[in-house]
């Protein structure tokens, strides 16, 4: 028998996830497509195939400049 749909918690362990990370991906609008019937929640293989294929990146753009941590100076004590 071929899957062709997966719950919240098939998903989670799928990614290595937390379930409520998927939940919170919903409330956003965030996350793979999803079905709901009645108050099951499901993932059709097929869009969360899609959306793993939207992830792939080549590299991970630089962070902003103004985020770097500064260092710290040292407090200078005159005796």
């Amino acid at each position: 028998m071929e899957i062709r749909h997966m719950n919240q918690n098939a998903l989670a362990a799928r990614w290595a996830i937390s379930p409520r990370t998927l939940e919170r991906w919903r409330w956003a609008g965030e996350g793979p497509l999803f079905i709901k019937l009645g108050g099951r929640v499901v993932y059709r293989l097929k869009d969360v195939e899609a959306f793993e294929a939207e992830q792939i990146r080549q590299a991970t753009p630089n962070a902003s400049r103004s985020s770097e941590r500064q260092p710290r100076v040292a407090e200078q004590i005159s005796i």
